[in-house]
């Protein structure tokens, strides 16, 4: 059954996927878009995989403060075409990104961000306390690959579980959203400006 042009920009305009995506999905769904948004959301992560190598050049920069404007922040998000980066779904995820960073104040977008100068430091604090709690040599560095993983999660952007929902990290959702507009998205940088001098209470 041919796909009518009409089904295939409702679905788009509805997943923000990409065009060629909606005609497969609509082709493999006999044109039931209910069907075709499951077969989109099921090739998620394989089209967050294809598009994580395209160029990134267009994007936002979305900032937030805090409601005591003692804590405020700047997220530049890229994506691929000025088509997405006016896309409402897209603003809304750099504005919660914004949000999240002020709550979390990570050091780091992502692992790879992470200098080897502070990478080799961490392992050797690590290294010393496994050493000195007597844990036996051969699983030393087991212990250690175990602990980074929290080091990552706690500092590193994309490692950290997303304030809208902690059941996913911020890399997660980013592969999501890739996967419903149909292009690669980068958090590219950020910065976090608190007022000096201020106590643990800044976030109230």
């Amino acid at each position: 059954m041919a796909v009518s042009l009409d089904k295939v920009k409702q679905l788009r305009e509805e997943t923000q996927a990409g065009i060629v995506e909606c005609k497969n999905a609509l082709d493999k769904a006999d044109g039931d878009i209910a069907e075709a948004k499951k077969i989109l959301r099921k090739k998620g992560l394989k089209i967050a995989e294809k598009k994580s190598g395209k160029q990134t050049n267009q994007g936002i920069i979305a900032s937030y403060v805090h409601h005591n404007r003692r804590v405020g922040t700047l997220v530049e998000v890229q994506c691929q075409s000025d088509f997405v980066a006016r896309n409402e779904e897209f603003v809304a995820f750099a504005q919660q990104v914004a949000m999240h960073v002020a709550a979390f104040n990570p050091s780091w977008v992502a692992p790879e961000d992470v200098p080897e100068a502070d990478l080799k430091e961490e392992e050797a604090v690590l290294r010393s306390q496994a050493e000195r709690e007597g844990k036996p040599a051969h699983i030393v560095d087991k212990i250690i690959e175990g602990r980074m993983k929290k080091f990552y999660q706690q500092y590193c952007l994309l490692n950290q579980a997303f304030l809208k929902d902690e059941e996913k990290t911020v890399g997660d959702v980013v592969r999501e959203l890739v996967a419903r507009v149909g292009e690669n998205i980068r958090i590219s940088r950020f910065v976090r400006f608190e007022l000096q001098g201020l106590g643990e209470d800044s976030s109230e």
